[in-house]
């Protein structure tokens, strides 16, 4: 327990004394997720192809891993989720708006099977305090998942960097809040 507590004590030094360069990344970040959410279609389909890329990567390593282990009938489902990988990342390359019209509707039922699982553990806790707060949270990403999947397929120019920016800026704001509250320790 002690080790936790020293680290912890190591950690908000460090964030006291570089205080400067987390405000400097919080104001990074949220320039990019402002960019980001400027030009949802360029950043949609940027961040399809940087999926492609993990595909095509990952699918290529699964395969040499496949090829050269020796595990029996478990290679033959790495090789074939390999090539599915491969396959996957050159389609998404040589289609790219189709690629992020298949991640922006992956998003749209994520967030509305998020949605509704957030709503049915609220109303579970409902007797404890902060149960409204995931009522609230599900009921905004149904919501969310809602309108992405009835905009479709007009919703996939924006989906995609418009959640990105969102969550882009929020890191942001939070190395902001981090760096400010360090500068008031400082002193």
């Amino acid at each position: 327990m002690a080790d936790t507590s020293s680290s912890m004590r190591d950690i908000r030094q460090r964030i006291v004394d570089n205080w400067g360069w987390f405000l400097a990344l919080g104001i990074c970040l949220l320039i990019g997720g402002m960019i980001l959410i400027a030009a949802p279609l360029a950043s949609s389909i940027a961040i399809t192809l940087l999926m492609a890329a993990v595909l095509l990567v990952g699918g290529l390593v699964q395969i040499y891993q496949a090829l050269t282990s020796k595990s029996g009938g478990r290679h033959l489902w790495s090789l074939i989720t390999g090539i599915i990988a491969v396959i996957g990342a050159i389609v998404i390359y040589t289609n790219p708006l189709a690629g992020t019209f298949a991640l922006t509707l992956v998003i749209a039922a994520v967030f509305i099977a998020q949605g509704i699982s957030q709503l049915l553990l609220g109303f579970q806790l409902k007797p404890h305090q902060g149960w409204l707060w995931v009522v609230t949270a599900g009921a905004v990403s149904l919501l969310a998942g809602v309108m992405i999947w009835m905009e479709l397929p007009d919703s996939a120019a924006w989906a995609l960097g418009l959640v990105a920016g969102i969550s882009v800026m929020f890191n942001g704001w939070s190395y902001i809040a981090i760096a400010l509250a360090a500068r008031a320790v400082k002193g």
